[in-house]
């Protein structure tokens, strides 16, 4: 499961952006976060997530926390 860090995140329209580790930016939009049932996500934290579609629109599925 791919990780990276939150980029954007908009509290009004649930969507934001990701960094993966190798440095592509991903959107993500509000269905993602609402399937995640999560409260809110902050800029710098990590998540992990999902990729559907293929390599030249990849879809972000499965938003989860990455905790220790």
């Amino acid at each position: 499961m791919p990780q990276g860090t939150i980029k954007s995140f908009d509290v009004q329209t649930r969507t934001g952006s990701l960094v993966l580790d190798d440095l592509r930016e991903l959107t993500y939009d509000a269905d993602t976060f609402d399937a995640s049932h999560l409260m809110e996500l902050r800029i710098g934290q990590r998540v992990r997530f999902d990729l559907e579609g293929d390599a030249e629109s990849p879809h972000v599925t499965n938003l989860q926390i990455v905790s220790l």
